[in-house]
Formats: structure tokens, C-alpha cells, sequence
């Protein structure tokens, strides 16, 4: 099994760089983890024309909005109105939807995409990758300029930025966990008129 994953964030590339980014780093399938797949400011990264541009260049495309995104349709997965990403990660479709980009790593040079510029910004991060760990180590984040950025050293800056370190009460591993708890409730996705939202009522 192929157990490297990628990430990038499309953020307002030119079709033709994008493109050039993959290229550069062998990836040939994209998996789309952004809830609803259109984008008002840069519709060349709507659902449709990205398909389009990607096989024009031998790229597989895949949707999982559905399954990897961060705003979900299920109410049991929201808390005081705003999704929790604890329990996105353990709700079925979840499962899923993680399933199925396993199964794709296994014949495909896989990136995850998302709008975000950001890695650490991006639920692509925040939530699939860290669910990701336990099943590769190798993971990458494809930035704007091309460079790499291992999910190790990403994790690092997540740290960083939040002022999130190890300390007398809780070890590294533990002060990264807290990190991304931290990032997660920051980000997390809260409808401006959900309908039952806030789930079981915690």
C-alpha cells in the first residue's frame, strides 16, 4: 500500500499552477474534502471546471465533501450549535468517507483538497488528516509555492501559534492532541440558522 498522503489548499491558483503543483509532487488523483465544491471568487475550481482541467491532464478527481467535509448535515454532530469535529470523526459517513481514501491510497497518488492556503487553517488538517495518522506517517502538505511541509513540522507551527506547548501537567504527544482540539473548536462550522443544531443539547 502506498502510505503517503497529500494536502493542498487551492486557495486563488491559476488552473494552470495548481495543476503544475501536482504534477511537481507525481500526484494523480485529487480527493475534494470542501463541503460544497464551488468557489464564487475562483470558479475555476467549481466542481465541474476542475474535473475538467484535472483529466485534461490524466488526474482522477473524487468527491468527498459528503463524507470528509467539515460542515455536516447531521445534528448529532453539533454542540451549542457549532460542529464538533470529536464527533464528525466518529459518525459513520465519517468512517466512510476514510475508508474509502485508504482504499484509494492504495492505487493513487492521493492529495487532499481544500480552499485554505493554510494547512493549519483547514479542516483538511485539523480534522482528516489528524484521523489519518494511525494509518501513515507520511504525510505532506503541498504549499503555495510549492515546497513540502510534513504534517509533523505543520503540527509544530499549529503549536506555535496557539502557544500550545508541553508543560509539567501534559507531555508533547498530549499538548499536540490539545492543539488540535484548540484549532478544531476555533474553525469548527456554525450555521447562521441551524435547525436543531446543538445536537443532544451539550
Amino acid at each position: 500500500m502506498n502510505d503517503e498522503l497529500f494536502t493542498i489548499g487551492h486557495s486563488t491558483h491559476p488552473i494552470g499552477h495548481f495543476v503544475e503543483l501536482l504534477k511537481q509532487h507525481g500526484v494523480d488523483a485529487v480527493c475534494d474534502v470542501r463541503s460544497h465544491p464551488h468557489s464564487a471568487y475562483n470558479p475555476q475550481f467549481n466542481r465541474d471546471a476542475l474535473q475538467k482541467s484535472l483529466r485534461e491532464h490524466a488526474i482522477h478527481y473524487v468527491f468527498l465533501g459528503k463524507e470528509l467535509g467539515a460542515r455536516s448535515e447531521n445534528p448529532d454532530c453539533y454542540v451549542d450549535g457549532k460542529v464538533e469535529y470529536q464527533l464528525l470523526a466518529g459518525a459513520p459517513l465519517f468512517a466512510r468517507g476514510m475508508e474509502r481514501l485508504r482504499r484509494g491510497m492504495e492505487k493513487y497518488a492521493v492529495a487532499l483538497m481544500c480552499a485554505e492556503k493554510d494547512p493549519v487553517t483547514c479542516h483538511r488538517m485539523i480534522l482528516v488528516c489528524r484521523n489519518m495518522r494511525p494509518f501513515t506517517a507520511r504525510i505532506k502538505h503541498i504549499l503555495a509555492d510549492g515546497a513540502l511541509e510534513t504534517n509533523a513540522q505543520a503540527e509544530r507551527r499549529l503549536q506555535h501559534k496557539l502557544g500550545i506547548y508541553s508543560d509539567l501537567l501534559r507531555n508533547e504527544q498530549q499538548s499536540i492532541e490539545d492543539a488540535y482540539d484548540a484549532q478544531g473548536r476555533a474553525m469548527a462550522y456554525a450555521p447562521k440558522a441551524p435547525a436543531d443544531a446543538g445536537g443532544k443539547g451539550r
